[in-house]
């Protein structure tokens, strides 16, 4: 097949918040469609409206966007096959049903949900595989008529083969078969007049001829049944990737209780998009270059014939460190606008400060960020002066020490505008007198930031200003020298 003909398709529900299972889904849809020239599609699945947590899909939009999995077809993105909400669909699946009907694919079934379930519980007492036993199916057309005159409430199911066998196609696993003597005629409509989940989805991806389903593997079991309308409607179906299920370090499938199951919440906790589909990207697998981007991913990633694994541990401390990476990537303004927003609910003032000023800022303590919320107590030195007691002195600094580091550090206090030529000074004199450095800048930095580790000491007093620095030196000597 041709590379400019290939179609994906990403395909979610908006009865919740995304998920770190729907993210693999979408990157991997995008990056084939990426590497292959292929068109990507995003198309709603919000047939459930009880359940329609996000109207519109503007949140699923918006976190794609985040993300930088840009759709070329979809909503807001018309194409050759809109509509692209299922609930605006409902005439193409009228129009699929009114033709299996016409072919004789499908057939009318009036038993009741307590009839089923009395046939279900009954096989199951046998040892019977659980399947409709087809009573509907040897009804004649005058029992028909009779029910549909009693306005008795129906679906419709399709007429399996039982004795043909489905070979589906899973990039993971190669070829799968299914014999559909064991499996029930399954419904394509609901009592209501509605379409089942599994047939409006088949409807979708024929019609907007997908050539590839990659979806989770919870969603194997409805392969069987839509590859055989595939078949019965005399057309190809698509190759298919079932995609491991994301589980937890214990082996258990991934759940909202486990952190960094929302997307929203790694995205309020302070990750990169860059970092989550990096990280999305080459889990479960094995990478000599592991920091990608999605253009790197695409090209390295092998989407054609991908590693056949059961299920894939999230781990939170690899997504953590990946993070740190590409923090440490951004350049001085693309990082005052990561860090801004968390910036701005600690420190209002931060509101008057342009993006030149506050990147600067930030480079300083960038090395230090493994979450975008890190910068908040990173930099909070420079919004808030510290609080030291005697007790954070006395850890820092040996008794028999403090007469010469207050001597020295105040001596030197005129020229401190000069923060190189300040820091220089005092170095040379504790070294002449024989003091630890290591006890000497503890103290510097303890009074400029509140911290016994952190930039270098010229470094903090240019980004304090001088006069700032020169405050917190007088009040942390004034403190030195009341120690007993």
């Amino acid at each position: 097949m041709a590379n400019n003909h290939i179609r994906v398709r990403f395909a979610p529900a908006p009865t919740g918040m995304m998920h770190l299972g729907n993210i693999r889904t979408a990157l991997m849809n995008y990056l084939f469609a990426h590497k292959n020239k292929g068109t990507f599609v995003l198309r709603i699945e919000d047939t459930d409206q009880q359940r329609n947590f996000d109207p519109n899909a503007q949140k699923i939009r918006e976190d794609l966007a985040w993300l930088g999995l840009i759709h070329d077809e979809g909503p807001g993105v018309e194409g050759p096959y809109s509509p692209y909400f299922q609930s605006q669909r409902v005439a193409i699946y009228q129009e699929k049903q009114h033709e299996l009907e016409k072919s004789g694919a499908i057939y009318r079934c009036f038993c009741t949900p307590e009839e089923l379930d009395k046939k279900r519980q009954r096989q199951e007492a046998l040892k019977i595989a659980p399947r409709y036993d087809r009573t509907c199916l040897h009804l004649s057309a005058a029992d028909i008529q009779h029910q549909l005159t009693q306005q008795t409430p129906f679906i419709w199911r399709v007429k399996l083969d039982h004795g043909h066998t489905i070979k589906v196609h899973d990039l993971a696993h190669g070829i799968t078969t299914f014999e559909l003597k064991n499996f029930s005629d399954f419904p394509i409509t609901r009592q209501d007049g509605s379409f089942t989940f599994l047939f409006a989805n088949f409807v979708d991806d024929l019609t907007m001829k997908m050539t590839h389903v990659f979806r989770g593997e919870d969603h194997k079991s409805n392969t069987a049944g839509q590859v055989a309308l595939y078949e019965i409607c005399n057309t190809k179906p698509p190759l298919f990737w079932h995609l491991p299920i994301l589980c937890n370090i214990d082996g258990k499938k991934l759940s909202k209780r486990d952190f960094g199951f929302s997307m929203r919440d790694l995205k309020d906790a302070g990750f990169l998009p860059q970092a989550l589909c990096n990280y999305l990207g080459i889990i479960g697998g094995s990478y000599a270059q592991e920091i990608m981007s999605l253009e790197e991913l695409a090209h390295s990633i092998n989407l054609e014939t991908p590693a056949v694994t059961g299920q894939i541990k999230y781990d939170i401390e690899k997504l953590k460190w990946l993070n740190h990476k590409w923090i440490s990537r951004l350049n001085p303004t693309e990082l005052a606008l990561a860090c801004r927003p968390f910036l701005i609910q600690a420190y209002p003032t931060i509101e008057n400060m342009d993006d030149a000023s506050l990147g600067q800022l930030l480079t300083h303590i960038q090395t230090d960020l493994v979450t975008l919320t890190d910068s908040i107590a990173a930099v909070r030195f420079f919004f808030e002066a510290p609080t030291i007691t005697d007790a954070d002195i006395s850890a820092a600094i040996a008794q028999p020490n403090r007469q010469q580091v207050a001597t020295i550090v105040g001596e030197h206090l005129a020229i401190i505008e000069h923060a190189k030529e300040y820091v220089d000074r005092v170095k040379h004199d504790a070294q002449k007198q024989g003091l630890s450095m290591k006890e000497f800048f503890y103290f510097l930095r303890l009074a400029l930031m509140g911290a016994t580790h952190g930039p270098a000491i010229h470094v903090l007093i240019e980004m304090l200003g001088h006069q700032e620095a020169h405050k917190r030196l007088t009040a942390a000597l004034h403190l030195l020298s009341s120690i007993k």
